[in-house]
């Protein structure tokens, strides 16, 4: 009998219920164990961390049957090889179990490819001392959503597992409140709407994101917007977007998708080129503008401890509202 043999965390996931059967195996476990996401749980699934009655479950799409129990075991966090930076960070808020920061943009949120120093990770590791959650598989990290580079605005990290895994649930039920303010080219039709669709990676640039046709394999994305202020004689607007899911480059493709891509966004607006008469300077301005103009302006949520309810909210940066003001201008 081949056996589950770890030192790891183990959660034994109750018995699956009637109206569950039928299910992919990483699919149950990612309502049974809501810590952990459904791709990391693919991962250590293949890495022979779950068992059925003694014997481990290597397949990720087996199809799961009523009164099932299965033994899922998280190995403890590796080692983030990453230093320590004093790297400043505007705090909005801070308590023993979670941190909640205003994130410039040009700050990479978590090391990776090409960016293993003064990312965000590398200035909460100098700031907490270590003290940061550790779910995910790496030890420390703390982070509990992103927001692009370029990206400006609100971010909560998780400085226990306890704050980690209640925020995790919160974002996968979609009890988050998050807002985003963005200057786009042209005026959406209608000014206030919803774009929904799959999102998952693009099948002809594996850089970008696209919505995805039915069978796809992409993950549900919803985005209401409302324009808040036509600019430039109509050839750009504001655009306030509150999300109910977030998916990479959510709002990016979305507002591509329906004809009006962020300014400033070079992966999304390749050849669609704004022809609308809107002067001189504005244009200039416009075409300048060195990253994509969004903001993560909002973000409420219930504090994991407490139950109180937080909203913080952060000012438009100073280059978008220069730019704003520049396409307001007459």
């Amino acid at each position: 009998m081949e056996t589950l043999i770890t030192e790891d965390e183990i959660y034994y996931c109750e018995p699956v219920p009637e109206d569950k059967e039928g299910l992919r195996l990483d699919k149950w476990l990612s309502l049974a164990v809501p810590s952990e996401s459904r791709t990391r749980i693919a991962h250590l699934i293949n890495a022979g961390k779950v068992s059925k009655d003694g014997h481990v479950c290597n397949f990720s799409s087996v199809r799961v049957k009523a009164g099932e129990e299965y033994v899922f075991a998280v190995p403890p966090p590796k080692e983030l090889n990453v230093l320590p930076e004093k790297i400043p960070l505007n705090i909005l808020f801070e308590d023993e179990d979670l941190i909640v920061i205003n994130k410039p943009a040009g700050m990479v949120v978590h090391p990776g490819a090409g960016n293993w120093e003064h990312t965000m990770v590398n200035a909460l590791l100098a700031h907490c001392k270590g003290r940061l959650s550790g779910i995910g598989g790496v030890e420390r990290p703390g982070i509990v959503h992103r927001i692009d580079k370029d990206t400006s605005g609100v971010l909560v990290v998780a400085k226990s597992d306890f704050a980690h895994r209640a925020l995790a649930n919160m974002f996968r039920a979609h009890d988050i409140e998050r807002i985003y303010t963005a200057i786009v080219w042209g005026v959406p039709t209608p000014l206030k709407g919803t774009v929904a669709g799959q999102i998952g990676r693009s099948k002809t640039n594996r850089q970008k994101m696209a919505i995805l046709h039915e069978g796809g394999r992409g993950r549900e994305a919803i985005t209401h917007y409302q324009v808040t202020k036509v600019l430039a004689d109509g050839a750009a607007s504001l655009i306030e977007c509150r999300l109910e899911t977030g998916r990479t480059h959510q709002i990016r493709v979305h507002m591509t998708s329906i004809g009006c891509p962020l300014i400033g966004d070079k992966t999304y607006t390749e050849n669609r080129p704004n022809k609308k008469p809107m002067g001189e300077q504005r244009r200039a301005a416009a075409e300048a503008f060195p990253r994509q103009a969004l903001h993560a302006g909002v973000l409420g949520f219930t504090h994991p401890r407490t139950g109180e309810h937080l909203r913080f909210e952060a000012k438009l940066p100073v280059d978008m509202t220069a730019l704003l003001e520049t396409l307001s201008s007459p």
